[in-house]
């Protein structure tokens, strides 16, 4: 091998190392983590168990169920806690709908709003997703130790947050 091809590889290391690269390999195991986890638990309605087993549960279906409050809330303010576009949002939850996850209802501060909740089947399904974040996470602490799995916990707390500088 040449030493110019050496140097390219070793100009292009970088792509494979850098944090956002490893950050979102380590996302996307954590997700495909709950999403089998979910589809395992006993107490996820069948239904959408079965779903989570054919892989038809994708990220932006974890998205709504990482950032839905009980509560319910307005298709833009969920949009935006999940950093996604309103009709990408809207997208999912017709999808969520169809499913029987959630449900549209107007807003009652708001009439020309629409609120999305969840029915009795998301609550369950939200459960489960509770459950299986808490499972993967204790995985993610026997798998790096627990001193590791806090200075993780703590740098990405510290850099998502506004403290520093850094967003």
């Amino acid at each position: 091998m040449s030493v110019k091809s050496l140097s390219l590889q070793a100009d292009e290391a970088w792509r494979q190392t850098h944090f956002g690269r490893l950050l979102g390999h380590a996302l996307r195991k954590f997700d495909a983590r709950v999403r089998s986890l979910m589809a395992q638990d006993d107490e996820t309605p069948l239904a959408l168990s079965n779903l989570a087993v054919r892989d038809k549960v994708g990220a932006a279906h974890i998205h709504i169920t990482r950032h839905l409050s009980l509560q319910g809330d307005r298709i833009t303010d969920l949009a935006e806690r999940a950093g996604m576009s309103k009709q990408a949002m809207l997208d999912v939850v017709d999808q969520c709908e169809a499913w029987g996850l959630v449900l549209r209802e107007a807003d009652p501060h708001d009439r020309r709003a629409k609120r999305v909740r969840y029915t009795d089947a998301g609550r369950e399904w939200h459960a489960a997703f509770q459950r299986a974040v808490q499972q993967a996470e204790a995985e993610f602490v026997e798998a790096v130790g627990q001193d590791v799995a806090t200075v993780v916990r703590i740098g990405l707390e510290a850099y998502g947050s506004d403290v520093g500088g850094v967003a």
